[in-house]
């Protein structure tokens, strides 16, 4: 009896242990990844994006979605209120686009502390959609300023 029993418990430990073995996303947290403000865009991102699910991260004030990930999420970046990269508008959010790694498109939001990244594989997911359904989270960031010239 009590060799079944710990059967039992041994095949319940493996199910739980098999259940979350998900491999883990290793990201680098932002400079300022401990700030407050970061914490609550963290508890607002969505279990989905872009019907991508999010995925388990290493590190503080960082998200991912898909498998493979398709797109990060970084909070705690240095606020950007200057910046030739041009700039994007989805909703209320302004966003500098940073090509130079296309077809992974890094967008940064602008004028808004912290700032956050997202950073989005456009071979997998439109950015566009992404930034939108992240619009109303980033947006409880309030902006300092609004880009100047927006690029469409």
């Amino acid at each position: 009896m009590r060799k079944r029993h710990l059967q039992l418990g041994a095949m319940a430990l493996a199910m739980v242990f098999l259940t979350g073995c998900a491999p883990m996303v290793t990201l680098e947290p932002a400079e300022d990844a401990n700030n407050a403000e970061c914490a609550e865009i963290i508890v607002r991102l969505p279990d989905e994006l872009a019907g991508e699910p999010k995925r388990r991260v290493n590190a503080q004030s960082t998200a991912a979605w898909g498998e493979p990930v398709s797109v990060i999420l970084r909070c705690g970046l240095e606020p950007v209120e200057v910046s030739a990269l041009p700039c994007v508008n989805t909703g209320e959010i302004d966003w500098l686009v940073d090509d130079s790694n296309a077809p992974s498109y890094r967008f940064i939001s602008y004028a808004r502390f912290p700032a956050t990244e997202v950073i989005i594989d456009s071979t997998k997911l439109a950015g566009v959609t992404v930034l939108e359904e992240l619009s109303s989270t980033i947006g409880i960031l309030p902006a300092t300023k609004r880009c100047t010239e927006i690029t469409n």
